[in-house]
Formats: C-alpha cells, structure tokens, sequence
C-alpha cells in the first residue's frame, strides 16, 4: 500500500476535506529538500468524499486544475488517505526473516486489524528492536479497506496519474514534522477540520498512532452554539483570539471549555497509553501542527494540561521555500500531509 519503487519524480496528492493540496519537492542534502512546485485550492466539504458522478466530477476539476497551475509535469503521484479510512498500530512479533514475519502476519491480521482480512488491504514495516521486550521486534501495521482503496486509486489514475503509493495521512504527517535525531519521544499533534492526527514518535520511528475524531469544526460548531454566532464568524473568533483570556472577555475560551477539556483527555490517555507501554521512555515535547499551530494560544493550553512542553512546529521544518510567497504563507499551516507524502524516500 505504501512501497515507491524506483520511478524518479512524483508529487504528493493530499484531497483533505476541505482543501486539496499538492507539493513536488527536489532533494536538498541528505536530510533537506528544495520546494520545486506546489498548489492549493479549497473545496466544498460535500464533495470530498461524496461518490456521486457529480461530485467526482467537480473534485477532478480541482484536482486539475490544481495540478496545472502548480507548474507540476510529471504525472507519477503519492497519495494520501484520510484518518478516518485507514487503521495504523505497531505490535510486537518475534524477530525471523522477512519472509516469515510475511508469512506470520498474513495469517494473524484478525488479531490485529479492525476488520475482516479478505476485505483489507495491509502494509507494514519493521521498526527495529522492541523498547520493551529485546526479544521481540516492533511492527508497523497500516490498513485500509480494500473498497476504499481501490476506488480511490481507481479515481486518481482516472485523470491521468500513475499512483505509486497510498499513504495514511497520519504517517506522512510524521515524516513532515517530526524534529529528526531527538533523544526523548515526541508527541505530534496535527489538528485538521473534522479530526486530529496524533502520533508519538521515538528514535525518529512512530511508536504510537492515532486519530482523535475532533477538529476545527468541533469547537466552530461549540463556539456557534453557545455564542449565538454564524460559522464563520465562529471561525474568525478562534483563529484570531484563540484561547485568550483578555480576548472578548474570555469568551472564545470559555465557549470551547467543554470541547477542550474532552480534547485534552483524549490526548493525556494517548500519552499515558504511550508511558505504560514504554516506561523507561520520557517524553520531551508536544509538536503542534495544523490548527494546532494557528489557534493563539492553543499550545499554552495543552502545556497546561498535560505538563509537557508544547511548540508549535512547521511540515516546512527541512524545506527551502520562497520567504516572500505570501498565498503559501497564509495556508502553509495546513500542508503537514503533502509534505511529508512528497518527502517519501524513492527505494
């Protein structure tokens, strides 16, 4: 599901909810690289996942039309896959031969997969040496339903593009965030409009995946009803006064109390999950990505609540882009899963 083979050029593909993004990167050292074109073009939310022909045909549009105007030729394309149609975990299995973990994890998928195994499709890689068992291996495992992709494929490479991988957005979210060689684990956390990417990274290698079913939307749609405001004057309100205090006398924050609360529970189990499973691991810091950047004050916020650290980080981190481009500048926030999905290595 997520193997590039030797193919030169590609780009990344994120269709996201409400925005579809596109980057093609050059490589810029061993561990940089150079913007070389990108693009960005907003959507309706109805149609990104709506599989009417009508709705396909108004996201090709913008996919094109997107694609064009970046300046992109080559036609060799990553894409990505929403959080809420894939299944990410890592699991322990005794270390032997590629061949026979292959053979193993074929026949133990029900154990570790959601859903039936005739009916995903199920990539994994190796970690490394288990941090809390030297005998066993720890195993990345990523799923989605075979329906889903299949379709999705079918639809990309309907409009001209060959595929060369398909990548849950929470795993290219990592590559484009995470602070490379740091000594204590890292938690990333990549807010988006209708969820949040969260992931818990050590030794430069995801530990721990997951998704929380909150975004954007939810504290536009608390900020709505307990203000008496419109969404957009919702959304206007959080993204310029954030989490103030002394911003409308407080009531921004104090509209979001209940969801915030509810997102820093999730958040903490995420992390105490992490710690039981890896005792002797510390946790250094909290990366804020996505809106989680974006909100004023947001990282104070989550600092408060889980007594770590929290910066905010940029997918931009190991990039060479234009400082005067102000249109990327406005979105570039936004671009965590397309960056890391054009930063993919070519093996």
């Amino acid at each position: 599901m997520a193997i590039i083979k030797s193919v030169g050029d590609f780009f990344g593909l994120d269709i996201g909810s409400t925005a579809v993004r596109v980057v093609q990167l050059t490589k810029n050292g061993n561990n940089g690289w150079t913007l070389k074109h990108y693009g960005y073009a907003p959507i309706d939310a109805k149609i990104a996942e709506a599989s009417s022909v009508e709705a396909k045909r108004k996201l090709s549009e913008v996919i094109m039309t997107v694609v064009g105007q970046s300046g992109i030729k080559t036609k060799t394309v990553a894409i990505g896959l929403p959080s809420s149609k894939t299944f990410v975990t890592v699991v322990d299995m005794p270390v032997v031969s590629d061949a026979e973990l292959r053979s193993a994890i074929k026949y133990q998928i029900d154990e570790y997969i959601p859903m039936a195994s005739d009916e995903a499709k199920v990539d994994w890689a190796v970690l490394g040496q288990s941090l809390h068992d030297p005998s066993q291996q720890e195993v990345l495992l990523a799923s989605t339903s075979t329906a889903y992709a299949e379709e999705r494929l079918e639809f990309v490479e309907s409009l001209g593009f060959d595929v060369i991988a398909a990548e849950p957005d929470s795993l290219a979210m990592i590559r484009s965030i995470l602070t490379p060689g740091a000594k204590e684990a890292q938690v990333l956390v990549d807010i988006g409009e209708l969820s949040t990417n969260v992931a818990i990274t050590y030794g430069d290698m995801p530990r721990l995946v997951r998704t929380i079913p909150n975004g954007l939307s939810t504290m536009v749609r608390a900020a709505v009803q307990n203000l008496n405001i419109q969404d957009d004057q919702a959304r206007q309100f959080i993204l310029k006064f954030g989490l103030a205090q002394d911003k409308l006398e407080g009531q921004v924050v104090n509209a979001l109390e209940v969801t915030l609360d509810g997102f820093a529970s999730e958040l903490n189990k995420t992390i105490k999950f992490f710690q039981t499973r890896y005792p002797s691991t510390p946790v250094g810091a909290i990366l804020l990505s996505g809106y989680a950047s974006e909100i004023p004050q947001f990282g104070q916020y989550v600092s408060s609540k889980t007594s770590i650290t929290a910066v905010n980080a940029t997918p931009w981190g190991r990039v060479q882009v234009p400082a005067d481009d102000q249109k990327l500048a406005s979105v570039s926030a936004e671009f965590a899963t397309v960056v890391g999905l054009a930063q993919r290595s070519i093996k």
